[in-house]
């Protein structure tokens, strides 16, 4: 690296580049390539002229924030360039103040490299606000996993029976057969113990011998494969009982905050699908040995993994290319998987333990939901109730045990706090909750922290109760600045003008008035809200349609997910997001997703339950309805 000394700003104009970043030359290695030092980790990358900063990050295994995926949208991929050539584009502009700028503040998807580069990345909140519990049943305890300790009598020139049929003579009441993995150790083993051992049993396969009684140890691991959190629960399996529970960020995150841009990120690069996979079997594989290790298992002690993910996760993980889902007809290469064991979706638990991937209904309504359904035991239940899963997909399912109807609703990033000016995920700083009146204005914020930004569900109560004070008319527009102080007197002030758009100031930053350093809402975050909002409630309106049933017949709605979990009810009905109902018939359902992957360990039946459900819920596509436009711009409007 060329003068890592302190960063010297000077004007450029003939280039028309504005502030650039001097302090580095522009020479290279004399082989084409540059060198790229990220800070504070150390790190250091060598890359060829003209890569994007932001994608040898990413390649290199340096987390940037980013809900884009690198395209220049969400304005969140934000770092500080120390040292080094980096020019000022039209975004920057718009995302950073001047000061900013002359410090070196970039958007790291637009510096292309054309030199020595020192970067200092912002820390990345890997473990955000996640609900890693929710709604489940009562479950008959009889897993796929069982130990049975047995003491043989040895063999002798009368009884010349194999091992393995001495083995089985004692687990007569099984119909077994054995791995290769096990035969190569089966003879040593048995007699290094007196042939006092244990049998390990998957399904009806013999997976290990285990020297004396080791019963009391069954363990398996339950996995939320979310888009944006992964939650991962260690589970007894010889009591049902939970052990520990960790989440963490996707680690594909830098790809994309929705699975269509990840899906863009492979169909562009074809080398992108194996670094995904990779992601997320480092996701998956960090998070069993957190709960291990918090719980004082041994990873060898892990028997059997379940991974609920939606259809792209689920593709993803298994190595399988998603292509197909993210472009019409929208198909799958397949609902059910064949038998993998945990070590192919990257869990080093024990060596033959095997993975239970959760069949999908569609490729927008994957296995998070058909786990979802499993625990809220919709299929069960008498009771008209409707199922939402909110993210940046939706899925929605209506119906009770009689008919089960399912579909999926494009709701955008704005629930995730993406593409919202001062939208942030649901991390220690963000504001969650948000109570207006006409003379106040008080927040929630996660972990008591000084406010940062606005996370989904501090976004849905800030317009709810914007709407409510009618400073928002019915259309999702400001109120003019004498109408909002005739009607809120002390709050009216707040809203007011940054540039050329109206904005609502939640929290002032610096000094009062100081609009651009300070959380507001903005007009266009209120549209991107609606376009969510509108997108949902035109699903479940077809789905009411499609069951021939009015709104007047729901009893319940479960909100699933972690941003369900934290969703207020009244606000999810003053903006139109759910229909109308008492707030305590709208249920946080939590982790759903979740609680269907434990049962799928703890129970077969449950397990055979979850493949039925394949057969018992009706898919209901939206793209390809001539209504769905038409439907849409009807439900942008907040209900008066």
């Amino acid at each position: 690296m060329t003068n890592l000394g302190a960063t010297q700003v000077a004007r450029d104009d003939a280039q028309g580049d504005g502030v650039k970043l001097v302090g580095s030359d522009a020479t290279h290695d004399g082989r084409g390539r540059f060198d790229l030092l990220f800070e504070p980790s150390a790190r250091k990358v060598r890359v060829p002229p003209g890569v994007m900063l932001f994608d040898a990050a990413s390649w290199n295994g340096i987390a940037i924030d980013s809900t884009c995926g690198g395209h220049g949208t969400c304005r969140k991929c934000k770092v500080q360039v120390l040292d080094g050539v980096a020019p000022i584009t039209n975004l920057d502009t718009r995302a950073f103040s001047t000061e900013e700028l002359r410090s070196g503040w970039r958007l790291a998807c637009r510096v292309e490299v054309s030199s020595d580069l020192r970067v200092e990345v912002p820390e990345l909140v890997t473990r955000p606000k996640a609900a890693t519990v929710g709604v489940g049943r009562k479950v008959i305890l009889r897993p796929a996993v069982q130990k049975r300790y047995v003491e043989m009598t040895e063999p002798s020139l009368i009884d010349q029976r194999t091992d393995l049929e001495r083995l089985f003579a004692m687990l007569d009441d099984l119909e077994l057969r054995a791995e290769l993995h096990v035969l190569r150790s089966l003879g040593r083993t048995l007699r290094a113990n007196d042939f006092h051992v244990t049998a390990v049993i998957v399904d009806d396969v013999l997976i290990d011998v285990e020297p004396g009684d080791t019963t009391e140890r069954i363990f398996g691991i339950a996995f939320d494969l979310g888009t944006t959190t992964v939650v991962a629960t260690l589970l007894n399996l010889n009591t049902g009982m939970p052990v520990a529970v960790q989440s963490m960020l996707n680690k594909q995150q830098p790809f994309g905050a929705d699975v269509i841009t990840r899906i863009s990120a492979i169909m562009m690069d074809r080398n992108k699908l194996e670094k995904l996979t990779e992601l997320a079997h480092g996701a998956l594989d960090e998070l069993a040995h957190g709960v291990c290790e918090e719980g004082g298992v041994l990873p060898s002690e892990v028997y059997e993994v379940a991974i609920a993910g939606n259809a792209t996760m689920t593709h993803i993980a298994l190595g399988i290319d998603p292509e197909p889902l993210g472009v019409a007809p929208f198909i799958m290469s397949t609902k059910l998987f064949p038998e993998v064991l945990a070590a192919d979706v990257g869990v080093r638990v024990h060596e033959r333990a095997r993975a239970v991937m959760f069949p999908s209904f569609g490729a927008y309504v994957g296995g998070d939901i058909v786990a979802g359904l499993l625990a809220s035991g919709m299929d069960r239940d008498s009771r008209m109730r409707l199922f939402l899963d909110i993210g940046t997909n939706c899925e929605l399912v209506l119906g009770n045990s009689d008919r089960l109807l399912a579909t999926a609703a494009p709701a955008g990033p704005a629930f995730e706090g993406a593409a919202i000016r001062c939208g942030m995920r649901a991390a220690a700083g963000a504001i969650e909750v948000v109570k207006l009146s006409v003379d106040d204005v008080s927040l929630g914020v996660i972990d008591d922290a000084e406010p940062m930004g606005l996370c989904g569900s501090g976004l849905v109560d800030a317009v709810a109760e914007l709407v409510q004070l009618k400073l928002l008319d019915p259309s999702g527009r400001f109120v003019d600045d004498d109408r909002a102080i005739e009607l809120a007197p002390g709050i009216g002030n707040r809203l007011t003008q940054l540039g050329k758009e109206r904005v609502f100031v939640l929290h002032w930053r610096g000094d009062v008035g100081d609009v651009a350093e300070s959380i507001y809402l903005s007009q266009r975050d209120v549209r991107e809200l609606q376009f969510a909002k509108a997108a949902i409630a035109t699903g479940w309106q077809i789905l009411f349609e499609e069951a021939g049933l009015k709104t007047e017949d729901l009893q319940q709605v479960l909100l699933a997910g972690s941003f369900g979990s934290y969703l207020s009810p009244a606000s999810a009905v003053r903006i139109g997001l759910v229909p109308k109902l008492p707030v305590l018939r709208i249920v946080s359902a939590g982790n759903v997703a979740g609680e269907g992957a434990k049962m799928a360990l703890l129970s077969l039946r449950e397990r055979a339950g979850a493949m039925a459900l394949l057969d018992e819920v009706e898919y209901v596509e939206l793209s390809d309805r001539p209504d769905f436009n038409d439907r849409f711009v009807d439900q942008l409007a907040f209900p008066d």
